[in-house]
């Protein structure tokens, strides 16, 4: 059962190129994916990205979210390939107990921590979605923008062929803490 609509297509021009959007509906959530270039029968750049209002949008640098966005958008403007944004704030908590979990960070608790002091898992995130705009897009090789270690078994185990590329950014004094939270609770691959 199909739960993830295709509305429409657009162009988008970029600072980092010319991209196609094309605009996702599932269930009350809205996707994105940013394509550039030629994907179908081949093996293609894709960054799955959760939205990131604080990093993505406004600077934050609590997260790396907006650096590795930005990271993957350039990449692909010159290489081509897919950007996969998907409507998922915060791990999946969404934005207000995203700032919720923030106001426990301030105190000395680390994001995972936060998360299940609010009472929601580490990561609430449901890849679901990208399985069914890869199909939708006709991808089944990817080469993945990541170093969520989910992320690529999630694929794997759905029947997407994975080569795993490192993101990385350079950490600064205000994220140091939760990318090290990333390595060491999440597996994060850096």
């Amino acid at each position: 059962m199909i739960k993830t609509e295709l509305i429409s297509k657009a162009e988008l021009p970029t600072k980092y190129g010319d991209f196609f959007i094309y605009a996702f509906k599932e269930n009350d959530k809205e996707h994105v994916a940013l394509v550039k270039g030629e994907t179908r029968n081949k093996q293609v750049n894709v960054r799955i990205h959760s939205k990131c209002v604080t990093g993505d949008s406004l600077g934050s640098l609590r997260c790396d979210c907006g650096e590795q966005l930005n990271a993957s958008m350039d990449y692909m403007g010159k290489n081509g390939g897919i950007l996969i944004y998907l409507d998922q704030e915060g791990r999946g908590i969404g934005l207000l107990n995203k700032i919720r979990a923030y106001a426990l960070q301030d105190r000395g608790f680390d994001t995972v921590e936060s998360n299940e002091m609010l009472g929601f898992d580490q990561d609430a995130r449901d890849y679901s979605a990208v399985l069914e705009i890869l199909n939708l897009l006709g991808i089944r090789n990817v080469r993945l923008f990541t170093n969520n270690p989910e992320k690529v078994e999630f694929l794997r185990k759905n029947g997407i062929k994975v080569i795993r590329v490192p993101l990385t950014v350079k950490p600064n004094r205000h994220n140091a803490f939760y990318l090290e939270t990333k390595k060491l609770k999440t597996g994060h691959l850096f």
